[in-house]
Order: C-alpha cells, then sequence, then structure tokens
C-alpha cells in the first residue's frame, strides 16, 4: 500500500491547473463538479494494462470486484483500443501500481442503500490515469466519464487529455422507467438500455411490468397471470434474476411496479374473481385510460395480492416496490351497489355522504403497504396515492406537476420527479433539461429539501416497439441524466446539444440503437437503395406529433399495429432541423453583432439546404406514392418544398439587404400556417424555423 501512496503522489503531482475552476464541459455528459484541464495527453498504447486495489477480500469485496473488472474489460478497454481490447484480460495483480491505469476504492457500495457513496476522482496526465472513490460504485461512475474522454487516433488506439475531475452527484435517485408492459422488451433490450443508463450515471431501473395491456412477470402461483395476462410474452423469474444481476454489476438498482388497483385489465382478464363488477375482461389490446379497476372491497382481493407479493418480492432486493396506483377515477366502484354499500359502511364517504374513491383507494394503498412492510419493502406510488393517512413511508412519484413533489414533501413523504421528463412525448431535449426537482425558487424548507430524492425519464410504450424504443429514449434521456446528476447551475442549452451530438456515437458503441434501428426502417420503406437518400431528407426534418396526439389523428392504434411507417422512423427530435434553427438565428443577428464573412458563410449554407428540400420533393414522390406505408406523407414532401421556396425568395433578399414589399411577408406567413398541419402522425419539424426567416424585417 506504501508503494502506491507514492505512485499516486507522483500522479498528482504534476498539478493540471493551479487553481480550480468552473468545469469545462468539453466532451464530458453529465458534467462533472469539477474538471480542471491541461494541455497534455495520455496516449494509450497496444500494451496497455490495469490493475485494481481493494480492500481487504471478502464476499462483498470480490462481487464488487467483479463488477469492476467487467466494467473495464466490457464497456471501456474497447473504446481505449478499438478492435485490440479482446483477451487475453489485460488487467495485472502486482502488488505494486505499475499499469497504465490505476483503480481504487475503500470499501463495496452498497447497491440498496440509496444514496450511498458515488463519487469519485480522476487523474489523467502524461504517466498514466488514477481513479479514486470511496466505493466501488464511485469506480464505476468515474469509469463511465473515462471512457467519454477517449479520442481515437489513426493508428487505432486513443488519447485521453490531461484533466482532473472531482465528482459526485446531486440527486440519488436518477432513474429510467421502460414500459414493458404496453409493448414487451426483450432481455437483450433491457440489457444494452441499462449499459447506456451506466454511460450516463442513471442508476434506477423502475421496470414496468404490469398493465391494461399485460402482466410480464411469470407467477408459479398464479400462472394465469403470465399465460393469459403475458399472452406468451413474459420474462421467466431466471430471466428477471439475469436483469437484476445485470444491472447491479453496473451500479444500477432494479425497481419494478406491478401497477394496481387500476391498469388492471391483463390481471383480471387472468383471474376474473379480482373484478370490481361480473364482467369477464380480456388483456386490453386498445390504449387509453380504461378505468378498470380490482375489487378492494373483498378480502379474497387482498389475499391474492399477499401471496402475489410473497412471490415476486424476493425476485427483486431493492427495498422499494412500485405499486402504480395511478388514473383510476372509481367509476366501477360507483357503479357497484355492493362496492357503494361497502364505502358508506366503512365512512369512505365524502362530506356529502357520497361516495368517495379517493378514500376506498387509500384504504387499498395502506392494506398493500402493510404487506409490502412485512416483506421488507417501501411502498413507491404515482401522485395519486398522496393522501390523509398514507403513512410517510410512502415514496410518491409525481407525475403530473411540481404540485405534488412539493406535497408530498411538505407531508414528510419522500418524493421523486417524473413531470417534464416524460420522454415518451417526442418533446425536445432541451424541454426536459429544463425542469429541475429543486429549483431555487422551491416552497421548501431545507429539511423538507432533503425528501425530494432525484426523478425519472418515463419511456411509456404505447408508440414504441423493442425495434425502435432505443430511439424514443436515447439521447435524449442523458440530458435528464445530466439534470439528476449534475449541479443545477449548470443549464446551457446549446452546449448540452453539442455534448449530445458527441455523446450519442459512443452510446452505439454500447449496442444501442438508436440510430441504425430508424436508419434500417428507412431502407426497408424505400424499397432499393437509390430511394433511400430522397426518403432521408424527407424523415430527418420529420417528427411525430406531440405528446399523446397520435392517438386522435383519424389512425386507431392497437396493440397489435405494426410501428414500420416513416413516422415511426423520424426522430423524436430533429437534429437537421434544430441545427437549421441555429443557423437561421445566426443570420437573424443584428448586423453590428456579426461578421461579414461569417453572414455570407451563413447565407451560403442556409440556401444549400433550402434549394436541397425544394428539389428533394420530385425525387422522393415516385417511392411516396408507390407505397402504401408512404403514400400519406405525400403531402408533407410537398409542404417541405413550398415552405422552402418561400424561404428562399426571402433569404433572395436578405442577401441583398433589402426590405420584402409590406404585404409580402404577411401572405408568406399565411401559406406557412397552412402548411403545418400533420400527415400520418408526422409533422414538418423545421416549419417554425422558416417561419422566423420569412417574417425577418
Amino acid at each position: 500500500m506504501r508503494h502506491l501512496l507514492l505512485f499516486l503522489i507522483l500522479l498528482l503531482s504534476a498539478p493540471v491547473s493551479a487553481q480550480p475552476t468552473p468545469p469545462d464541459t468539453r466532451m464530458l455528459l453529465p458534467v462533472p463538479v469539477q474538471a480542471n484541464w491541461g494541455k497534455s495527453r495520455f496516449a494509450v498504447k497496444s500494451d496497455f494494462t490495469w490493475q485494481v486495489f481493494t480492500p481487504t477480500q471478502t464476499p462483498e469485496t470480490q462481487a464488487a470486484d467483479s463488477a469492476v473488472t467487467e466494467a473495464v474489460e466490457r464497456l471501456v478497454l474497447p473504446t481505449l483500443l478499438p478492435g485490440k481490447a479482446g483477451t487475453p484480460s489485460r488487467r495485472r495483480a502486482s502488488p505494486l501500481p505499475t499499469a497504465a491505469l490505476v483503480l481504487q476504492y475503500g470499501r463495496p457500495g452498497n447497491l440498496l442503500t440509496v444514496g450511498d457513496d458515488e463519487s469519485y476522482t480522476l487523474r489523467v496526465t502524461p504517466m498514466g490515469v488514477a481513479l479514486n472513490a470511496n466505493t466501488h460504485l464511485g469506480i464505476l461512475r468515474g469509469l463511465a466519464t473515462l471512457r467519454q474522454l477517449a479520442q481515437p487516433t489513426k493508428q487505432g488506439l486513443s488519447v485521453l487529455p490531461e484533466v482532473d475531475v472531482v465528482d459526485t452527484p446531486r440527486f440519488p435517485w436518477r432513474g429510467l422507467l421502460i414500459d414493458a408492459a404496453r409493448h414487451f422488451m426483450p432481455v437483450a433490450v433491457v440489457k444494452r438500455n441499462l449499459d447506456g443508463m451506466w454511460a450516463t450515471k442513471l442508476n434506477v431501473l423502475h421496470w414496468h411490468l404490469s398493465d391494461d395491456q399485460g402482466f410480464r412477470v411469470e407467477s408459479k402461483l398464479f400462472p394465469r397471470l403470465h399465460q393469459v395476462g403475458g399472452q406468451g410474452q413474459f420474462y421467466t423469474q431466471r430471466q428477471i434474476r439475469e436483469v437484476v444481476r445485470y444491472a447491479g454489476r453496473r451500479g444500477i438498482r432494479v425497481i419494478p411496479e406491478l401497477d394496481m388497483p387500476g391498469h388492471a385489465t391483463a390481471w383480471l382478464a387472468a383471474y376474473p374473481r379480482l373484478a370490481s363488477n361480473d364482467s369477464v375482461y380480456g388483456v386490453s389490446t386498445r390504449w387509453g385510460v380504461l378505468n378498470i379497476a380490482m375489487d378492494p372491497t373483498r378480502e379474497t382481493t387482498y389475499s391474492f395480492v399477499d401471496s402475489l407479493l410473497s412471490e415476486v418480492t424476493p425476485l427483486f432486493p431493492d427495498p422499494y416496490f412500485h405499486i402504480g396506483g395511478d388514473e383510476n377515477d372509481g367509476r366501477q366502484w360507483r357503479r357497484n351497489p355492493r362496492i357503494v354499500a361497502y364505502m358508506k359502511q366503512n365512512g369512505f364517504v365524502t362530506d356529502k355522504g357520497l361516495p368517495d374513491k379517493h378514500a376506498l383507494q387509500a384504504y387499498y394503498n395502506q392494506r398493500v403497504l402493510a404487506m409490502l412492510v412485512r416483506y421488507k419493502k417501501q411502498l413507491v406510488g404515482w401522485d395519486e396515492i398522496l393522501g390523509p393517512g398514507l403513512p410517510t413511508s410512502a415514496v410518491i412519484q409525481s407525475w403530473r406537476g411540481k404540485k405534488g413533489l412539493y406535497d408530498a414533501a411538505k407531508a414528510g413523504h419522500q418524493a421523486l420527479l417524473s413531470n417534464g421528463y416524460y420522454i415518451d412525448l417526442n418533446l425536445s431535449a432541451a424541454s426536459h433539461y429544463s425542469p429541475d426537482p429543486l429549483p431555487q425558487d422551491a416552497p421548501l424548507t431545507p429539511e423538507q429539501q432533503k425528501l425530494i430524492l432525484g426523478g425519472e425519464a418515463t419511456m411509456w410504450a404505447e408508440f414504441a416497439d423493442s425495434v425502435i424504443v432505443d430511439s424514443r429514449i436515447w439521447p435524449r434521456a442523458a440530458a435528464v441524466a445530466e439534470r439528476l446528476w449534475s449541479a443545477g447551475t449548470v443549464r446551457n442549452v446549446p452546449d448540452m446539444y453539442r455534448r449530445l451530438a458527441l455523446f450519442s456515437p459512443q452510446l452505439e458503441t454500447l449496442g444501442l440503437q438508436h440510430r441504425k434501428a430508424p436508419a434500417q426502417l428507412l431502407r426497408q420503406l424505400a424499397g432499393s437503395p437509390a430511394a433511400v437518400p430522397p426518403l432521408r431528407t424527407l424523415a430527418e426534418v420529420l417528427e411525430p406529433v406531440k405528446e399523446y396526439k397520435r392517438h386522435f389523428q383519424g389512425f386507431k392504434y392497437t396493440t397489435q399495429t405494426p410501428l414500420n411507417r416513416l413516422v415511426d422512423a423520424a426522430p423524436a427530435e430533429s437534429d437537421v432541423a434544430r441545427t437549421f434553427g441555429q443557423l437561421v438565428d445566426s443570420v437573424l443577428v443584428p448586423a453590428n453583432g456579426r461578421s461579414a464573412a461569417a453572414f455570407q458563410r451563413h447565407l451560403k449554407t442556409l440556401r444549400a439546404q433550402l434549394q436541397l428540400w425544394k428539389n428533394n420533393d420530385a425525387l422522393v414522390q415516385p417511392t411516396l406514392q408507390q407505397n402504401p406505408l408512404l403514400k400519406e406523407y405525400a403531402p408533407l414532401s410537398t409542404n417541405l418544398k413550398t415552405a422552402a421556396a418561400l424561404a428562399l425568395e426571402r433569404l433572395t433578399l436578405l442577401e441583398k439587404g433589402q426590405v420584402p414589399p409590406p404585404a409580402t411577408p404577411a401572405a408568406a406567413l399565411k401559406q406557412l400556417e397552412a402548411l403545418k398541419a400533420p400527415a400520418g402522425q408526422a409533422e414538418l419539424a423545421v416549419l417554425p424555423h422558416l417561419r422566423r426567416l420569412v417574417e425577418a424585417k
């Protein structure tokens, strides 16, 4: 150990900078607490080796050491040594710190303790790399940072910039919800997204495993749950343990959600005795809020849930268990005379003596909470469960707004924010980057602020199957990851997008298919290699309509609807449209705030892009007309041509320094407004930027 300390002293002896400075973000995402950059670099050579110094060997230390080894060998070395990592292992067991990469941690981290130490320090000098942490969890977080530093060389190796990083997370709960109930997500899909979570320092997988459209957990006590409710698509108990283990080795907790008492049609299809009426249900094939709920007045319902929990809770070591509890308006309870009588008999009524569904559901929640306590679990639920009488041990996840988050903390509950982080809505990364669980003006006392654990990005899967789900999560989820890890003062949106563009290709090297899958779908739709470029030109400026508008635009979706149309190949957020918007902004800067050369260069680039869009319609229309899956998008291509032509007219005047006649902008804007109509549940993402160009004075 004395030799190790000497090595670290030598490594730290050449300070990268004399004084700590605000972090220069470079390529890092999330932004660390502190990053001081030097001018030199460390060259990774073909004989690169690494070693780790751990505490006294125990079973816990061995498990932590194994997780660190896997992260280095499988996730980091392929980036440091592209094509050369492979076998044999590059780990060295020398008692002296002789390797190029030296890791050291003080103890195994306790993954099941929320808030256990994830801090780390990372030092890169021309002599080597030192990564130190109090726990192995910190090592895993530091390795994700190290991976981002690697810059490939022409020799097939890499270099690392000289840097001194000090880092720790802002919030202890940084999650991603993956909905495997509405569309089943095979184990391979879950695993590769866990790798993406590791890379962005997200540390909680919220696994949504039951809903109206599916029950995805194998139950040996109640096999019809997965046989009928899962419709042949479910996770075996062995697979669940495999995913939990895989996640744990990446420093990620797994929290299951079995939604109850609403969103329970799949339960009732399998076991009708749980229902609140005499109807017989099939697993739902349609989307939406069905308001079909379990009967909370029968003891047989509670004995069933208790038995199921006794079987399922051991599969998930995490101390938290999510019961959903959302979107049940109680209509089935109010329409059942027997349930209404029960509510009145037990005082579950309003001040006016009317049946109170909130009181009845609160009773249900308390019964289930007591079960979970017996199984040493802490209940988590959506913000609808918050109310009088709910024990403060329940964790509230707020999806309807900040009010639920703050009300929960004021009532003494730990709380999580998901409102603003619904990445399934196809909103921009910037819109998810802005919401903060604890902004400076949060109306909470210091003690109440401590109850805000963090937040979760949520990927509901009505419009995302296992093929395209990666493209609906990444890279935008990384913006949420940064909001939950980095300091609240890190809010530079353009810089976030710059780093997101650097980070997105890195995700592909982990196996994520957020770019590959849409590209493959485009090739299938195009039908021939020659037809791909014009179709791509159109697709890359399209976005799916926002929020849940796809439900209401003349196309009826069910669980069996293939997600194989152009709207599914289009990006959730168009990088091409956003970049074009930045270019428009640059030419609209007042003349005294820009250089003439840059202005002319940007005008030339704008003209080339607009001309491309204008000409593309003639190239892509034959493909759109020939394929029944593409024909509905023909109007969008025509609209893009028209909008580009209008913008080109205005650009010509800008180039000449002329002002358009008074009536011209108004007429052009009226035309642009008419072009906003979506088609095929997709819309032209570039139109707002074209409008700014046309209306420029």
